[in-house]
């Protein structure tokens, strides 16, 4: 199965697959997005960045972390893992952080996010009030 990011023919959908191996769904044209054809992942195995069906813990983790070794190497990381983060992508390792890392740097961001709108809307109340 092909990693979402190999797909390089014009109009083409790229499939991803649920870590239970479920049938491939179509996923958004990739072609819109330029940065994906430089990516290091273009030229190895789905296999790497998406788990199969029941995979061990050990092996899990031995597959995400040469996954990663990959992404490191990737001149498009940041650009890989921002289209993660903006989709979000539910499964595998995409720019360097698997599924469970994009969660929490997505919880991250809206608990900042809040903080920040908090923090404005204090500002807005003192002028106000000042």
């Amino acid at each position: 199965m092909l990693h979402p990011i190999e797909s390089s023919a014009p109009g083409a959908v790229a499939a991803r697959r649920s870590p239970a191996g479920a049938v491939p769904q179509q996923h958004d044209r990739l072609d819109d997005n330029p940065w994906h054809t430089g990516a290091a992942c273009r030229s190895d195995e789905a296999g790497l960045f998406f788990a199969p069906s029941k995979e061990p813990t050990a092996a899990r983790l031995a597959r995400e972390e040469q996954a990663k070794r990959v992404c490191a190497r990737c001149p498009v990381l940041l650009e890989c893992r921002e289209h993660a983060l903006a989709q979000p992508e539910p499964y595998g390792v995409w720019g360097g952080l698997t599924a469970a890392e994009r969660r929490v740097v997505l919880s991250r961001r809206r608990r900042r996010d809040g903080e920040l709108r908090d923090a404005r809307r204090v500002g807005v109340e003192r002028r106000i009030a000042g």
